[in-house]
């Protein structure tokens, strides 16, 4: 990989956490915020980047996302917030890139579809457990609809997964 694709999936990632930390404090009902449908993005960039450059690239990716992604939305967002964010981000973006990594042999669709439906279910519990424990009951139905999407996302992603890996790497096996 080089220095130009590792800054633009960096920045990429960075900008999905900044953006989502934004989002998820506007809720579209009781069982959902805007946060959910921009937040799958970040395993579709550490996907992409597993696939075309190996785990170890898409482990700095996610270290220099995080790094990046918590200092913008500690001045954007409430603490409460980005640390939660924080938190839930590297953990599930490491166990994204284990699940990957090990299924990565299989079916094109396998190694991206389960890794993120892991990572996402480890996500929530850990956002939703540090953000929004003690405020009442009201956020368990988000973290239930938020949940929800990501696993939708991490299907609706699988048609732009291969179209990228597709074009990034085309001698890559998908």
């Amino acid at each position: 990989m080089n220095l130009r694709s590792f800054l633009i999936s960096a920045l990429a990632m960075a900008g999905i956490v900044l953006l989502s930390n934004l989002l998820v404090q506007y809720p579209i009902n009781a069982w959902l915020t805007w946060g959910a449908f921009s937040y799958p993005v970040a395993y579709l960039v550490t996907d992409v980047c597993n696939r075309t450059h190996g785990p170890a690239l898409a482990r700095r990716v996610a270290w220099v996302g995080f790094a990046t992604g918590l200092a913008l939305s500690a001045t954007l967002s409430p603490v409460r917030i980005a640390v939660a964010s924080g938190s839930a981000f590297i953990v599930s973006q490491l166990l994204d890139v284990a699940v990957f990594n090990r299924l990565r042999r299989q079916s094109w669709w396998k190694a991206p579809l389960l890794g993120s439906a892991a990572a996402s279910v480890v996500d929530t519990a850990i956002f939703f457990g540090l953000a929004f424990a003690g405020t009442g009951p009201g956020w368990l139905h988000l973290a239930a609809g938020d949940l929800g999407v990501k696993l939708l996302m991490a299907l609706a992603l699988l048609p732009p997964y291969r179209l990228l890996v597709g074009r990034l790497a085309p001698v890559a096996a998908v």
